[in-house]
């Protein structure tokens, strides 16, 4: 397992680079609705539409060198070229179906993401956090399932109608009359279920975890926030809620991981100079951002119902990020078995 050498190279700018300002955004983006100010809907999809080109987007634009330099090897054109095809053809079949099937295109969206962002988070409390209270492989699942499930259910339980309007923007670009097929996930009935197993998967995954635990303080850095978080999807409406968590949460943690695994970036690191390792990573990351940009506008041109207002081409992004995250989860799930996230 590689964690202990990312661990301490990591532990002079984890609260200052990877996990700080996820707190403070989350933080800030509560504080206006529990003062109960008003925040414009457009200005609610700021945050998604920055994301575009900060972190969000870019994040994943470095995967075609992460896998080589996970393994400590130099990335070559055979490395880089598997990842390419990995992209073209796991990729491509997803987009299709989103043009033959996109409700339930939507709901694997839903599902892959869960999973993606749950084991973001793990490898953050592994690996930043020294989190030894999940010491289990169904430990981790739980942390997982817990982890992802904060940004991926619990907007869907405190904000339904919300939920329903974005579900529909995206299925919409393909099929208008398609969101009917997920309307059973909007009933009482069944919102009711998910909150009752969801809460208690929150209290056995935490619980155990604090009876595992020989440091207090990783547990209480988890457990502050699994509870600061599912505060959080429960205050802020789900566009800004998500935008806010995707740029300085998510991707900013994975940012960070893959800081630790390029020597150049780790060196600097080591030196107390984030600024050098994050601008190494913006160059990196500079030449397939600008390709996505561009497929993105290819895009555009090819869903048979084209954007024409903001929360549409927000939709649309969605589903171009939707569509990279299927290969990207990939990459990433190579990535934990190389450093020994599930051993």
């Amino acid at each position: 397992m590689e964690l202990n050498h990312h661990t301490a190279v990591g532990s002079a700018v984890r609260r200052r680079v990877a996990l700080v300002p996820g707190w403070v955004a989350s933080a800030a983006a509560v504080a206006p609705f529990l003062a109960g100010l008003p925040v414009p809907p457009p200005l609610q999809y700021g945050p998604l539409v920055v994301s575009v080109v900060l972190l969000g987007l870019p994040h994943g634009a470095v995967d075609h060198l992460a896998v080589a330099r996970t393994r400590g090897q130099r990335p070559g054109w055979r490395a880089i070229a598997r990842v390419f095809a990995l992209y073209g053809v796991v990729g491509g079949a997803y987009a299709l179906v989103w043009f033959l099937a996109p409700a339930a295109a939507f709901v694997l969206f839903i599902a892959v993401t869960w999973f993606h962002w749950g084991q973001g988070d793990l490898y953050a409390l592994l690996a930043l956090a020294d989190a030894d209270h999940l010491r289990s492989r169904p430990q981790r699942v739980g942390a997982v399932l817990v982890r992802g499930g904060l940004p991926m259910l619990v907007p869907l339980l405190a904000f339904p109608e919300w939920y329903r309007r974005v579900a529909t923007d995206l299925v919409s670009l393909f099929a208008p009359d398609a969101a009917a097929a997920i309307a059973w996930a909007f009933r009482t009935d069944v919102r009711t279920g998910l909150a009752v197993a969801y809460g208690a998967l929150v209290v056995v995954t935490l619980a155990v975890g604090f009876a595992r635990a020989d440091a207090r303080r990783p547990w209480l850095l988890d457990a502050g926030e699994t509870l600061g978080l599912l505060a959080y999807f429960a205050l802020v409406p789900p566009v800004l809620a998500i935008g806010v968590y995707f740029c300085l949460w998510h991707s900013l943690r994975h940012v960070v991981r893959l800081l630790l695994v390029d020597d150049d970036a780790t060196a600097a690191l080591a030196n107390r100079d984030p600024a050098a390792a994050l601008a190494r990573f913006a160059r990196d990351a500079a030449p397939l951002t600008a390709a996505s940009l561009a497929l993105l506008g290819g895009l555009y041109f090819l869903v048979p119902n084209p954007p024409a207002s903001v929360p549409e081409w927000v939709a649309l992004y969605l589903v171009f990020i939707a569509v990279v995250t299927l290969p990207h989860v990939v990459v990433v799930t190579v990535m934990d078995r190389e450093q020994g996230i599930w051993a």
